[in-house]
């Protein structure tokens, strides 16, 4: 079992969130420290710490988390005109909360490589 999380308690409702999606498997929320002009995480009501840690019966589950994610830009209205999803796995990847999480970007155009890494000598 993952070790108790910030989205742990968002999700009991002992910390507030600014929610915009809510059902049996999933919750959504903007993101305290936005890096778009929308900035919202997707989380999994089940808690899995990692990409890595996602069993074979949780496939579907991950899959709504992106299913989600589409609901979401169609109804806030920027489906078409696109958005990035983004989920980082450990410490490398970027994970920082160790309950996996789908970023959803979106509002101004995106571009890649979404950081310049710097390559150590």
């Amino acid at each position: 079992m993952a070790e108790e999380t910030i989205f742990d308690k968002i999700i009991r409702k002992e910390i507030p969130a600014d929610i915009v999606y809510e059902d049996d498997l999933a919750l959504a929320f903007k993101d305290i420290n936005p890096q778009a002009p929308v900035h919202l995480l997707i989380i999994p009501k089940q808690a899995i710490a990692t990409t890595n840690d996602i069993s074979k019966e949780q496939r579907e589950l991950v899959g709504h988390l992106y299913w989600v994610a589409g609901e979401i830009a169609r109804e806030q209205g920027f489906a078409e005109q696109g958005y990035r999803t983004v989920m980082n796995c450990n410490e490398y990847g970027g994970q920082t909360v160790y309950h996996i999480h789908v970023h959803l970007l979106a509002g101004k155009p995106l571009g890649w490589p979404p950081y310049q890494e710097r390559l150590k000598a």
